[in-house]
């Protein structure tokens, strides 16, 4: 049985709500974790497959498989990855900027837009501070998923900064927040599996982006979030896509992150064979 990574964000939830209800939840074991977690759980092969941080996949491109045709990414503001700052962006040079434990992609595009795009050197803190109000000494807070959207609903008297509007402002292109990876190792004892995975996320995707209406009427985020919000952000902000374009943006990030020092090289997308 196949051993899935599920991460619980709201930007998640349309493609695990359509892939269970397109196909038999006894096919797979789920995992439940945020972002790093599983990350760690994929590269011990505790688990076979999960949408993992992009930058996972540059840190282990010879043990990662990409599956194809499936992201979380966004073109342009994304909502749910946020820089809450008690100064102007430009003015974080110097400055101490606290960041969240759930996800090394989100971390390094900040370093990556402060170091090349705003020339500021800060020092980071890792935190499991979800409230901007309270900085405890730093100038910004770093949030993602979940997090960020609660805390964006709350609108503090402070700046707010959409990673994904500041990349995609600068760049021009979409980014990838997270590709759905295996092992090499989870192919080799389970190809005919994943492959048949691949396929059924592929037909998720396209399901949920079909049925979002039906799929925000029995989601717990409504609940917090509201029906309409949870609507637009899945239809204005959420991708799902992996085209030549997210490809393009994807190396874009892996060429910068080289250049700020954050990774060593650029890897080769290498991706699950398919029938």
């Amino acid at each position: 049985m196949i051993r899935i990574g599920r991460i619980e964000y709201a930007n998640c939830t349309p493609v695990f709500h359509a892939l269970h209800k397109l196909y038999p939840a006894s096919d797979y074991q789920y995992i439940v974790g945020v972002p790093s977690y599983l990350n760690s759980l994929l590269a011990s092969c505790d688990i076979d497959v999960c949408p993992s941080s992009s930058i996972t996949f540059s840190t282990h491109a010879d043990q990662f498989l990409i599956l194809p045709d499936i992201s979380i990414s966004s073109w342009g503001a994304v909502l749910s990855v946020l820089l809450f700052s008690s100064l102007p962006i430009h003015d974080l040079d110097g400055k101490t900027v606290l960041l969240s434990s759930e996800s090394a992609t989100s971390v390094n595009l900040l370093k990556i837009l402060l170091q090349i795009r705003y020339g500021c050197d800060c020092s980071y803190q890792v935190t499991d501070q979800s409230d901007p109000s309270d900085l405890r000494g730093a100038a910004a807070l770093l949030l993602i998923g979940d997090a960020a959207l609660r805390a964006s609903r709350v609108l503090p008297n402070m700046f707010v900064y959409d990673l994904g509007e500041l990349w995609s402002d600068w760049t021009g292109e979409p980014f990838v927040f997270a590709l759905w990876l295996t092992t090499r190792e989870s192919f080799k004892n389970h190809g005919d599996e994943l492959k048949r995975l691949s396929q059924q996320l592929y037909h998720a995707k396209v399901y949920a982006r079909e049925h979002l209406e039906h799929i925000v009427q029995v989601s717990p985020e409504r609940n917090w979030m509201g029906a309409e919000l949870l609507l637009e952000y899945w239809r204005n902000n959420i991708c799902y896509d992996l085209s030549e374009e997210h490809l393009a943006g994807l190396k874009r990030y892996f060429q910068l992150a080289v250049e700020a020092g954050l990774i060593v090289r650029v890897p080769e997308f290498v991706f699950l064979p398919t029938d």
